[in-house]
This record gives C-alpha cells, sequence and structure tokens, in this order.
C-alpha cells in the first residue's frame, strides 16, 4: 500500500544548495500544497536552468552577508525573490536561516496558490508553549508576544485570538502545578474495532484477546515497579491518566485489578486529577463505571467523534448516536461530574451542517468539556491512503463554527496543540467550564513537568527544569513485544533514577 500511495502522490522536486535545511521547508510546503510528495537533491542548481514545477533555494555566503535565493515553478507560474542578513550559518544560526526560507516561501506560496494559512509561520505543535517561551526569554507580556506573533510569524487575527484565549485561562492553572510533581500515564492499547483515521497502536479486542491476560498481569507489574522508583525519587504523583486505544474495552474485572494496583502502590491522596478515557460507548457499561467511581477516578471521557450516524459507519464505529448519549446519561447516573467528549472535524463524509448537528447534540448533554480535534492524516492511519481526497475538506468551515459556538455555552478553550498532517493546518483544542480543565492535558503541552509512562507505547518524558533538557524513554511499540521483552524493558528504568540523582547534583551545586 505504501508504495501505491507514493506512486499515485504528485511530485514535487526540491533542490537545496549551499545548505540542508530541509525540515522547515517540507513543513512550509506542506501546508500549501498537501498531498504532494517533494523529492529533495543537493547541489544541483538544475532548477534555474529548467523544470515544470519546482523550489529551488540556495544559501550564498558573501564577505559581509548571508543571501538566500528562492525559486518556484508551480502550474506555469513563476516566482523568485532573495533577501540579505548579517552574515549567519546554518550551524550557528539555523533558526535565523530556517525562519528565512520559511518567510520566503509563505510569501512566494500564498501569492501563487491564493491559499490562506491562518497560523502564519508556525509550523510548531505547541502554539501556547511558544508564545510562553517568547515571554519567559523576552520578559515581555502576552500584549507584546501577540503583537510579534502577528507581524514576525504572520498569524491571523482568529488565530491570535484563539491563542490568546487559551494562554489567559492556561497561565494561571500552571502555576499551580506542585514542585516535585509527576504526571502518571498508563496504555491499554486495545479497542473494540480500529478506526480509519486512528494511528496510535491500538489492537481489536478479537486480535488481542489472547494476549490481555498476560498483558494486564504485566502492565500491573510494572505499575509497583513505578512505585518503588516514586518513593525512592520522593515525588509527588499529581495526575494520572489512562489512555490507549479504549481503556473500557478490557473486561471490568481486569479494568478493576489495574485499578486496585494504582492505589496500593501510588499515594493518590495528592492527585488533583485521575482521568481515564471511557471512550467509545459500546464499551461503557455500569459496572466499569462503578469501578472507575470506586477507586476515585474523578474525570473520564466519552468520545462520540460525531453524532452522525452514517459518519460512525464510515469511520468503523459499530455503535450509534443513541449509544452515545445512553453512555454519557449512564455515567451521570453513575456520579461522574467530569466528562469530557471529544470531536473530530473534517471526517470522512461528514460535512459543516452535519458537524453542526453534532456540535448541538453534544452540548444538549451538557459536558463539562469538549475537545475538537481536526482530522489527521497520519501514516498508521487507514486514511493516510486516501489523503487526496480530503484536499478541499470544508473542515474550516466546522472548526470556525465550535470557535464561535462553544464560548456561547460557557466553554473557554484551555488547551491547544497542532499535528502534521492535519487537514488545512488547522488545531486541536480543549474547551471547558471554569474548573473543569484537564491539568494533565495542559502539562503535556507545555511540557513543564515530567510524566512517567507504563505500558506498551508509553514514553517517560523528564523534564529538567534548570536547563529545559527533556528525555524521553519509550516502552515497546506492541503488546506482544511488551510481554516478550518485558525484563529488559524494566532495566531501562534505572535511566529514570540516574536522570533524578544527575538533577540532585546539578541542584546542590
Amino acid at each position: 500500500m505504501k508504495e501505491t500511495t507514493q506512486t499515485n502522490l504528485p511530485t514535487f522536486p526540491v533542490e537545496l544548495y549551499g545548505h540542508s535545511l530541509k525540515y522547515e521547508i517540507e513543513c512550509m510546503l506542506k501546508i500549501f500544497l498537501p498531498a504532494t510528495k517533494f523529492v529533495f537533491s543537493y547541489e544541483t542548481a538544475s532548477l534555474l536552468r529548467s523544470a515544470e514545477q519546482g523550489a529551488f533555494l540556495q544559501l550564498k555566503q558573501g564577505k559581509q552577508f548571508t543571501w538566500f535565493f528562492c525559486v518556484l515553478r508551480y502550474q506555469g507560474k513563476y516566482r523568485r525573490c532573495a533577501a540579505k542578513l548579517p552574515k549567519c550559518t546554518p550551524e550557528e544560526n539555523k533558526q535565523i536561516c530556517e525562519y528565512q526560507f520559511s518567510r520566503m516561501l509563505f510569501t512566494l506560496l500564498q501569492e501563487m496558490t491564493g491559499i490562506e494559512v491562518p497560523w502564519g509561520l508556525l509550523t510548531g505543535i505547541r502554539p501556547v508553549r511558544k508564545a510562553f517561551s517568547m515571554m519567559e526569554e523576552s520578559g515581555e507580556s502576552l500584549d507584546a508576544v501577540m503583537e510579534q506573533l502577528r507581524t514576525v510569524y504572520l498569524v491571523s487575527p482568529e488565530k491570535l485570538s484563539l491563542l490568546r484565549k487559551t494562554a489567559e485561562v492556561q497561565l494561571p492553572l500552571l502555576r499551580q502545578t506542585p514542585k516535585r510533581s509527576v504526571g502518571f500515564y498508563i496504555s491499554i492499547p486495545f479497542c473494540p474495532t480500529r478506526c480509519s483515521y486512528c494511528s496510535f497502536v491500538s489492537h481489536s479486542i478479537a486480535q488481542a484477546k489472547h494476549l490481555m491476560p498476560e498483558y494486564i498481569r504485566l502492565l500491573c507489574r510494572e505499575l509497583e515497579i513505578w512505585g518503588d522508583i516514586i518513593q525512592k525519587l520522593q515525588v509527588t504523583v499529581d495526575t494520572i491518566y489512562f489512555g490507549g486505544g479504549t481503556p473500557t474495552s478490557i473486561s471490568a474485572e481486569a479494568l478493576e485489578q489495574l485499578l486496585q494496583t494504582v492505589v496500593r502502590v501510588f499515594d493518590c491522596s495528592k492527585v488533583r486529577e485521575f482521568c481515564v478515557e471511557a471512550g467509545r460507548p459500546d464499551t461503557i457499561t455500569r459496572e466499569k463505571l462503578e469501578a472507575l467511581k470506586r477507586y476515585g477516578v474523578d474525570r473520564i471521557s466519552v468520545n462520540p467523534q460525531t453524532m452522525e450516524d452514517a459518519v460512525l459507519q464510515q469511520i468503523g464505529r459499530k455503535h450509534t448516536s443513541a449509544q452515545i448519549a445512553e453512555a454519557f446519561q449512564l455515567a451521570r447516573e453513575v456520579g461522574f461530574t467530569n466528562i469530557n467528549m471529544d470531536l473530530i472535524a473534517g471526517l470522512p463524509h461528514d460535512t459543516p451542517e452535519g458537524f453542526h448537528r453534532t456540535l448541538e447534540k453534544v452540548l444538549a448533554l451538557n459536558p463539562d468539556s469538549i475537545t475538537v480535534h481536526t482530522l489527521t492524516l497520519k501514516r498508521a492511519a487507514t486514511l493516510f491512503s486516501d489523503r487526496q481526497a480530503q484536499i478541499g475538506n470544508p473542515v474550516r468551515e466546522m472548526v470556525r463554527d465550535s470557535i464561535a459556538l462553544l464560548p456561547e455555552y460557557g466553554y473557554q478553550p484551555y488547551y491547544m496543540y497542532r499535528q502534521k498532517n492535519t487537514i488545512d493546518n488547522q488545531e486541536n483544542v480543549g474547551y471547558a467550564r471554569a474548573g473543569k480543565e484537564s491539568y494533565y492535558n495542559m502539562l503535556i503541552m507545555d511540557e513543564s513537568q515530567s510524566i512517567f509512562g507504563a505500558g506498551c507505547a508509553a514514553s517517560t518524558k523528564i523534564v529538567e527544569p534548570d536547563c529545559g533538557r527533556i528525555t524521553r524513554i519509550h516502552n515497546y511499540k506492541f503488546p506482544y513485544e511488551y510481554i516478550r521483552q518485558f525484563d529488559q524493558l524494566m532495566e531501562k528504568k534505572q535511566q529514570v533514577l540516574e536522570i533524578y540523582q544527575r538533577m540532585e547534583a546539578a541542584e546542590q551545586n
């Protein structure tokens, strides 16, 4: 399938001369030319002579200045531009050089294609973190940073407003983070079926049923090992998050086994948030919800993605919108007062009208928070091979609908992130009523707190606050690897102790 996918895509040659700054250049090209295969070459300069379409980007060093040249040919149009800066090199001034090429490409591509790019030159996945970093580095106010994002990074007024509102909600909540605290993520990589848009490591229950008992047993053992490490480090568990997959796809007995282990090995008295993605309504039962409630889970997600039954069928869901409403009401009956619902804008066969109906139906249920994702086409997802069909997806209209409608019902944006290959270069935003924001969601995007991970495909992210260094330690990706190489995997936990020892030594010095 991958070979066919690559063959069917239109190709666009890109020649880099005098540098190898491929990453940001490719990110910018993908925004304007989605579903395109970019073929990079170096030091040939053939596009200066002839080519039907393509890009040529040259960096040339002079005595006093560094020169940047950009040539574009696309759909019969030809454009070129040049710029100079005080002498800088890609080795010593990488960000400056990347920015200059990105801005030149942005200007030419916007003129040639007529496409408006609301996020401007921002290609990173954490716009709010970018704003906070700019404030920390410059000592300037949020107002001043917003102006820089407008003039330097060319972010549109619409996205600046969304970013500002998110930052204003998030900043005071982030300041409440306890010192020497960590978040904890537990991976349950099983689902009833695999959705067409999904790129997570998840296995259908039918496919992986024989692995579940051993996986749960070893996951409990890993939690015990983590409990010992946390005691040695004398850190506080601040948040606990069960993700997947769909955590409620396992049996009530297995779920209770995991929950018992969590409350036994961790001191949960200081946990500010204990969240479980109940996810799909066809996995939610009263027995499971009562077990979650009994062991202190105080936030769950019931994730419809859409309330349009025809769209649910298209993406591979085996339940109806009526079942979503029933599962939500059941969670309320059991006593959950903090329920999130996830939606995806831009799903196949959805329309702006259909997405608006979804918003209205979800709002009628009155959840405590609503997360609006934008369809993202990742390589591991079934939809990736059909990404050319997503050109022209009306997702922008859907996203704008959510931005306008949700605040009218008391929901404010509190966290945001972006992903590669997202349709129309849009974003994912969590909206919540005051006091119902997810600390875990904010902190994982802010990257200011370490997060320990257990289970297959989970990763441990250790943040060293003094130097800003982030170390990631990954678990094996698939359940059978996790089971087969469990002992070797547990040996990697020694790295966590070593990093914290180094951090403590640095503090004492």
